[in-house]
């Protein structure tokens, strides 16, 4: 069954979906960067090969985390989450990203980011 968030319980859930985001965030540029050192061929390949798979492994339970919570990953970068929401009975997304003090955004299931409407259009 699917969780729907309020935008108040969404917000409640941030101090946990915060520090879940930002590991995920952290991970992910590690990732970014070994990626990087490994296709420049800067290092010992098998060393970085074995890195990358403990951060992936890593990454993937940071994400089953968020998964349990009913938390839907949209980008590990820029930490981009989303919340399943009801508004007016239909299926909607309650849009926050690291580094945002509260849960500020929605927006409908297929616009994403670039459909983000300011909360008081809620």
């Amino acid at each position: 069954m699917v969780r729907y968030y309020t935008p108040d319980l969404a917000n409640k859930s941030l101090p946990l979906v915060a520090r879940i985001a930002a590991d995920i965030q952290r991970v992910a540029q590690a990732i970014k960067a070994a990626f990087q050192q490994l296709q420049a061929h800067d290092g010992d390949g098998q060393v970085l090969t074995h890195r990358i798979e403990a951060m992936r492994d890593e990454f993937e339970g940071l994400n089953g985390e968020l998964a349990q919570l009913d938390v839907e990953l949209k980008d590990p970068l820029t930490g981009l989450l989303d919340f399943r929401a009801l508004r007016a009975g239909k299926e909607v997304y309650l849009c926050w990203r690291l580094g945002e003090d509260v849960v500020g955004h929605w927006h409908p299931m297929d616009s994403g980011f670039a459909g983000r409407a300011p909360m008081s259009d809620f």
